[in-house]
């Protein structure tokens, strides 16, 4: 089923071939079921300090770092960047409660598809938006010698968080391979922008309330609805 979606990503980039040497994971609603509590704790924080922000805006930045998360919602409501400050502070306050929501589980299949990938001799590396260390700390924990911690990329590797393209390109100067050899995994609209604005392969894995078109917008090569339905039709 991925065939005509890879035979238009050469023919849009130009490139030679696709031959997948590496797979980028996104973090938040990829690996880890932990966007519920992540919308709920912006809503949470943002309209106790007077922020308009509702769960489909959780979803809709969901990939960003905080900081630009708060210091857009800062723009809107006042018409004025968040001091560092002020940032710190949301920060500290949105991570206590995500963290009052409990330990996030780990997505259903997500281990079983990272052994098959693993198998396939790929490289594996993570890719998020996050710097929420509740989350960060249990990727051993779950995923056992899966992932290289040298090699991942986080909130505090980049000046530039997604939706700009500079966390999936520090994956793939990394990773040391060709943008025609990755394949892209990631949850969110901007995580997806990101990556196809690296000239990734992107597959979109829709599992929150957004509709299919928005990844598709944002540069999906192919939406897949859950991890189960993406692990049984893995075939690179």
């Amino acid at each position: 089923m991925f065939q005509h979606a890879v035979n238009q990503f050469i023919k849009r980039n130009k490139y030679p071939e696709f031959a997948p040497k590496a797979v980028f994971f996104d973090m938040d609603g990829v690996l880890f079921d932990s966007m519920p509590a992540h919308a709920g704790a912006w809503v949470k924080v943002m309209n106790e300090l007077n922020l308009p922000f509702s769960e489909h805006e959780a979803y809709m930045n969901e990939g960003r770092t905080g900081f630009a998360t708060i210091n857009n919602a800062y723009i809107q409501a006042y018409g004025r960047e968040a001091t560092e400050e002020e940032k710190q502070q949301v920060y500290k306050l949105k991570s206590a409660y995500f963290d009052e929501f409990g330990a996030a589980k780990t997505m259903p299949f997500a281990l079983d598809l990272l052994k098959k990938i693993k198998s396939q001799g790929l490289q594996l590396i993570v890719v998020t938006g996050s710097g929420q260390p509740s989350l960060l700390n249990k990727i051993e924990e779950h995923f056992p010698e899966i992932f290289d911690h040298d090699k991942m990329i986080t909130a505090y590797d980049v000046k530039f968080g997604k939706p700009h393209p500079e966390p999936y390109l520090m994956a793939l100067k990394k990773s040391g391979v060709k943008p025609w050899e990755v394949i892209a995994i990631d949850n969110a609209p901007l995580g997806v922008k990101s990556a196809s604005d690296a000239e990734l392969f992107t597959i979109g894995l829709n599992t929150g309330p957004l509709k299919d078109e928005i990844l598709l917008e944002n540069g999906a090569d192919i939406v897949i609805g859950s991890m189960k339905k993406l692990y049984e039709q893995w075939n690179f």
